[in-house]
């Protein structure tokens, strides 16, 4: 009897130990994530990410894209895009991703150009939603900064006969930082 207590005891004890190191969460597995376009500043705009890993291969996220220069960007005024990302990579939330998003945009009024072609006048700003598809590579390091690459492309579905164009992308080199 004594050496089945002990027995079912030190069975107890491996098991609680090893219950313990499976919830011990990987401390480079971190589920948040924020992230700066590099690129963006050259067509006068900023953009900024969020994302939420919700396991090792997806994430939600959101993007928001805000032109500061309306002479480099001529059509976009901004765009905030939620997205949502399966991630094919080895390692938790990085690697070759595809994505696909929404965007709630703001463009601007089709162009009437006067009979001289030098001179036209804008009408009011367009708001619109759009749905797209992407792809891209993350990479993370063990320290948490995150290395991104990502192009998309989506279709206005509702006002795109009062703008200029139809489409809207999204494309980027961004950096940014796990927690």
């Amino acid at each position: 009897m004594k050496k089945t207590f002990l027995l079912v005891i030190m069975l107890f004890a491996f098991y609680s130990v090893k219950a313990q190191n499976e919830t011990d969460p990987n401390p480079y597995q971190k589920n948040n994530e924020i992230r700066l376009n590099v690129i963006a500043p050259l067509s006068g705009a900023v953009e900024v990410n969020f994302e939420r890993h919700l396991n090792k291969n997806s994430s939600l996220g959101i993007a928001a894209f805000f032109v500061y220069d309306d002479k480099k960007e001529k059509d976009m005024n901004y765009f905030i895009s939620p997205y949502y990302r399966y991630y094919f990579g080895k390692k938790y939330a990085s690697g070759f991703f595809v994505e696909g998003f929404g965007a709630f945009t703001s463009i601007d009024g089709k162009k009437i150009y006067s009979a001289d072609n030098l001179t036209f006048t804008e009408n009011k700003d367009v708001y619109d939603v759009a749905l797209g598809a992407g792809l891209g590579y993350k990479l993370v390091t063990k320290k948490g900064f995150v290395f991104e690459a990502n192009v998309g492309y989506g279709k206005l579905l509702f006002n795109a006969d009062k703008t200029d164009h139809d489409v809207i992308a999204k494309y980027g080199l961004s950096v940014g930082y796990r927690f």
